[in-house]
């Protein structure tokens, strides 16, 4: 049982972190920009879906990384790259996986 995360498992849920939250947010630009778009046929917007998209790319390899590293099944790891694509659970999943990680540094269960 160890007591502290290794750097690397570290670095890798901080990354998984930030992208977590940018992507939580970048969801809910893109709702926007489609509810402006179909709703009222404004495309102020209509260049974030690219950004968006690229934006999630890095959170799912954010997701591998950690999950390799901390030793996820493919179905876990799945799971948590899909909470990017509903609004608002990326941020939910955020917290729930920061804490099962750093949990597991002290041996504790995730609430």
């Amino acid at each position: 049982m160890s007591s502290e995360l290794s750097p690397k498992i570290k670095s890798s849920l901080t990354r998984f972190k930030i992208m977590a939250v940018i992507v939580g947010i970048g969801l809910l630009l893109l709702v926007a920009e489609v509810v402006l778009h179909y709703g009222f046929d404004n495309d102020s917007l209509l260049w974030w879906s690219q950004i968006h998209g690229f934006l999630y790319l890095l959170y799912v390899i954010s997701v591998a990384d950690l999950g390799f590293r901390v030793k996820w099944s493919l179905p876990k790891m799945i799971g948590v790259m899909l909470a990017g694509v509903v609004p608002f659970f990326s941020f939910v999943m955020e917290r729930k996986v920061a804490r099962e990680v750093e949990g597991s540094a002290v041996g504790t269960p995730a609430a």
